[in-house]
């Protein structure tokens, strides 16, 4: 039976094991032996990672051929229009081609978010939104690079789910373990 651990990563913690230069690792929060990260989220992200101990639902969730959609709340510099959002919707241009399309929607700041340390910078000429933005592929640092490209960079992300899964009830740092729970992403292979 595959063990499922979900973990709400904090700010400045890498998706690994091992701490590198400034950023903490994860084996600060994590202690059950033999569970490896399905993905990644940067350091300067937060919110819900899963690590699993089974290769194949690893990769099942990795890996953007499969589709699984990932949600997150993005604060974002100033309000974006009908046209940003739109534009997120459809699917944006980067550099490393266009983005497939997004489901993305204002929201108000989620109830329960947790503080950042350290927090995030205010500018008091310039205001902040939050956009619940869902994708279902994993481009390196894809979710800035999108609200940046509509003119509304990201200052806070915090992952709220992955397919089923959610960070709900989990504090930064604390974890749950899902013994078997991995069945229904595998059962779509």
């Amino acid at each position: 039976m595959s063990r499922l651990l979900l973990l709400n990563k904090p700010y400045g913690v890498l998706s690994q094991f091992t701490p590198e230069g400034r950023w903490r690792s994860l084996a600060e929060f994590i202690s059950v032996p033999g569970v490896y990260p399905a993905g990644r989220l940067d350091a300067d992200s937060e919110g819900l990672l899963l690590l699993t101990d089974d290769g194949a639902l690893q990769a099942r969730i990795a890996d953007p051929r499969f589709k699984l959609a990932k949600t997150y709340w993005a604060q974002v510099e100033g309000v974006p229009d009908a046209a940003a959002l739109a534009a997120l919707r459809h699917g944006v241009d980067l550099k490393d081609g266009r983005t497939r399309p997004a489901q993305a929607r204002l929201i108000d700041e989620p109830a329960g978010l947790w503080p950042r340390t350290p927090p995030i910078r205010y500018r008091a000429a310039i205001p902040t939104a939050w956009i619940e933005l869902t994708i279902k592929e994993g481009k390196n640092r894809q979710v800035r690079r999108m609200t940046a490209a509509v003119g509304h960079p990201t200052l806070r992300l915090v992952r709220a789910a992955v397919g089923p899964f959610s960070v709900d009830g989990l504090a930064p740092g604390e974890w749950a373990l899902r013994e078997g729970d991995g069945s229904a992403l595998l059962a779509g292979r």
